[in-house]
Protein backbone atom coordinates (compact mmCIF):
# COMPACT_ATOMS: atom_id res chain seq x y z
CA UNK A 1 0.00 0.00 0.00
CA UNK A 2 0.93 3.62 -0.73
CA UNK A 3 -0.34 6.56 0.47
CA UNK A 4 0.00 10.04 -0.01
CA UNK A 5 0.12 12.26 3.15
CA UNK A 6 -0.77 15.84 2.63
CA UNK A 7 -0.27 18.97 4.81
CA UNK A 8 -1.73 22.29 4.03
CA UNK A 9 -0.88 26.07 5.47
CA UNK A 10 0.95 26.65 8.55
CA UNK A 11 1.39 23.15 9.76
CA UNK A 12 5.04 23.62 8.77
CA UNK A 13 4.47 25.74 12.09
CA UNK A 14 3.71 23.29 14.55
CA UNK A 15 4.92 23.48 18.06
CA UNK A 16 5.28 27.75 17.32
CA UNK A 17 1.41 28.24 16.28
CA UNK A 18 -1.19 28.17 18.97
CA UNK A 19 0.81 25.61 21.02
CA UNK A 20 -2.93 25.73 23.16
CA UNK A 21 -4.26 24.01 20.43
CA UNK A 22 -1.64 21.99 18.32
CA UNK A 23 0.32 21.61 20.75
CA UNK A 24 4.36 21.91 21.07
CA UNK A 25 5.46 18.65 18.88
CA UNK A 26 7.04 20.02 15.39
CA UNK A 27 6.38 19.36 12.02
CA UNK A 28 9.65 17.06 11.78
CA UNK A 29 8.11 15.09 14.78
CA UNK A 30 4.79 14.26 12.79
CA UNK A 31 7.05 13.37 9.97
CA UNK A 32 9.08 11.16 11.93
CA UNK A 33 5.76 9.61 13.74
CA UNK A 34 4.15 9.14 9.97
CA UNK A 35 7.14 7.47 8.66
CA UNK A 36 7.65 4.98 11.96
CA UNK A 37 3.44 3.86 11.95
CA UNK A 38 4.10 3.64 7.88
CA UNK A 39 6.83 1.29 8.33
CA UNK A 40 5.10 -0.61 11.18
CA UNK A 41 2.09 -1.56 8.91
CA UNK A 42 4.36 -1.89 6.05
CA UNK A 43 2.63 1.12 4.06
CA UNK A 44 4.71 3.06 2.04
CA UNK A 45 4.70 7.14 2.29
CA UNK A 46 5.34 10.37 0.14
CA UNK A 47 4.69 13.33 2.76
CA UNK A 48 4.25 16.98 1.53
CA UNK A 49 3.73 20.09 3.08
CA UNK A 50 3.01 23.31 1.50
CA UNK A 51 1.43 26.68 2.18
CA UNK A 52 0.26 27.13 -1.61
CA UNK A 53 -2.84 25.73 -2.68
CA UNK A 54 -2.02 25.00 -6.42
CA UNK A 55 0.87 22.78 -5.03
CA UNK A 56 -1.62 20.25 -3.15
CA UNK A 57 -3.58 19.82 -6.20
CA UNK A 58 -0.15 19.37 -8.46
CA UNK A 59 0.46 16.50 -5.56
CA UNK A 60 -3.18 15.23 -5.54
CA UNK A 61 -3.06 15.04 -9.68
CA UNK A 62 0.21 13.59 -9.10
CA UNK A 63 -0.81 10.39 -6.93
CA UNK A 64 -3.26 9.34 -9.62
CA UNK A 65 -1.68 6.06 -11.08
CA UNK A 66 0.88 5.97 -7.92
CA UNK A 67 -0.88 5.92 -4.69
CA UNK A 68 -3.25 4.05 -3.40
CA UNK A 69 -5.04 6.84 -1.00
CA UNK A 70 -4.42 10.26 0.47
CA UNK A 71 -4.22 11.49 3.80
CA UNK A 72 -5.02 14.86 3.79
CA UNK A 73 -4.79 17.65 6.66
CA UNK A 74 -6.04 20.69 4.24
CA UNK A 75 -5.74 23.05 6.96
CA UNK A 76 -7.01 26.46 6.52
CA UNK A 77 -7.87 25.55 3.09
CA UNK A 78 -10.38 22.80 4.11
CA UNK A 79 -12.76 25.94 4.90
CA UNK A 80 -11.74 27.73 0.91
CA UNK A 81 -10.60 25.36 -1.52
CA UNK A 82 -12.91 24.15 -4.22
CA UNK A 83 -9.64 23.54 -6.20
CA UNK A 84 -8.42 20.74 -3.77
CA UNK A 85 -12.05 19.20 -3.35
CA UNK A 86 -12.48 18.81 -7.20
CA UNK A 87 -8.72 17.66 -7.58
CA UNK A 88 -9.89 14.51 -4.71
CA UNK A 89 -12.54 14.22 -6.92
CA UNK A 90 -10.96 13.66 -10.14
CA UNK A 91 -8.35 11.33 -9.35
CA UNK A 92 -10.96 9.24 -7.20
CA UNK A 93 -8.68 7.76 -4.77
CA UNK A 94 -9.66 7.17 -1.25
CA UNK A 95 -8.89 9.80 0.54
CA UNK A 96 -9.54 10.39 4.79
CA UNK A 97 -9.63 13.91 5.82
CA UNK A 98 -7.42 15.10 8.94
CA UNK A 99 -7.57 17.90 11.84
CA UNK A 100 -5.28 17.83 14.38
CA UNK A 101 -7.50 19.70 16.71
CA UNK A 102 -11.21 19.53 17.14
CA UNK A 103 -12.79 21.32 14.29
CA UNK A 104 -16.51 21.37 15.54
CA UNK A 105 -15.89 23.08 18.30
CA UNK A 106 -13.88 26.01 16.71
CA UNK A 107 -14.64 29.31 14.99
CA UNK A 108 -18.08 28.70 12.98
CA UNK A 109 -15.85 29.20 9.66
CA UNK A 110 -14.54 26.05 10.57
CA UNK A 111 -17.66 24.10 10.47
CA UNK A 112 -17.63 24.51 6.37
CA UNK A 113 -15.45 21.13 4.58
CA UNK A 114 -15.09 21.55 1.32
CA UNK A 115 -12.30 18.39 1.23
CA UNK A 116 -14.81 16.37 3.03
CA UNK A 117 -16.84 15.91 -0.15
CA UNK A 118 -14.44 13.84 -1.63
CA UNK A 119 -13.17 12.18 1.63
CA UNK A 120 -14.56 8.53 2.98
CA UNK A 121 -13.91 9.64 6.59
CA UNK A 122 -12.87 12.87 8.82
CA UNK A 123 -11.18 11.89 12.47
CA UNK A 124 -10.79 15.21 13.45
CA UNK A 125 -9.24 15.80 17.12
CA UNK A 126 -7.01 13.12 17.73
CA UNK A 127 -3.85 14.90 17.35
CA UNK A 128 -0.66 13.12 15.79
CA UNK A 129 -2.61 9.89 16.17
CA UNK A 130 -5.37 11.00 13.44
CA UNK A 131 -3.02 10.55 10.89
CA UNK A 132 -2.15 7.13 12.10
CA UNK A 133 -6.04 6.41 12.25
CA UNK A 134 -6.56 7.54 8.70
CA UNK A 135 -3.75 5.38 7.47
CA UNK A 136 -4.99 2.40 9.43
CA UNK A 137 -8.84 3.24 7.97
CA UNK A 138 -7.60 3.20 4.14
CA UNK A 139 -5.31 -0.17 4.62
CA UNK A 140 -8.81 -2.32 6.11
CA UNK A 141 -10.33 -0.62 3.30
CA UNK A 142 -7.86 -1.73 0.98
CA UNK A 143 -7.83 -5.36 2.71
CA UNK A 144 -11.38 -5.29 2.66
CA UNK A 145 -12.04 -4.90 -0.99
CA UNK A 146 -9.24 -6.94 -2.16
CA UNK A 147 -10.98 -9.68 -0.37
CA UNK A 148 -14.27 -9.16 -1.88
CA UNK A 149 -15.05 -12.27 -4.30
CA UNK A 150 -12.47 -14.63 -2.54
CA UNK A 151 -14.84 -16.23 0.60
Amino acid sequence: MKLLFLNGPNLNMLGIREPGIYGRQTYEDLEKYIRGFCDELGIACQILQSNHEGALVDAIQSAYGRMDGIVINPAAYTHTSVALLDALKAVSLPAVEVHLSDVSSREDFRQVSYVRLACCKTIAGHGFQGYRMAAEHLLAEKNGASQVGKE
